[in-house]
């Protein structure tokens, strides 16, 4: 894990953010973008960001920020939370 994703609050391993939206713009390896509820080829098995820090990682993902209202008090919490924001949108 990086310093960055220290200061940003997000909990390691989790991933939610990374699996329950759905992304329109291409992503190395998804050039589609990917669905809600798909995991990003991206995130690897730790379930941490292979593009955190890379300039190929889209302006989405870098603009997404750990929020601890959405993202709660753990994984299970984000994954339901982040999809209900996703249903809502």
């Amino acid at each position: 894990m990086t310093e960055r994703q220290d200061e940003a609050g997000c909990r390691p391993g989790c991933g939610a953010c990374c699996i329950a939206p759905s992304i329109s713009s291409p992503i190395p390896g998804m050039p589609q973008g990917k669905p809600a509820g798909v995991r990003c080829v991206q995130l690897d098995e730790a379930n941490l960001c292979r593009l955190f820090g890379d300039p190929r990682r889209p302006a989405v993902c870098e603009r997404f920020a750990f929020d601890a209202a959405l993202c709660g008090e753990h994984r299970d919490q984000a994954l339901i939370r982040i999809r209900e924001l996703e249903a809502m949108t």
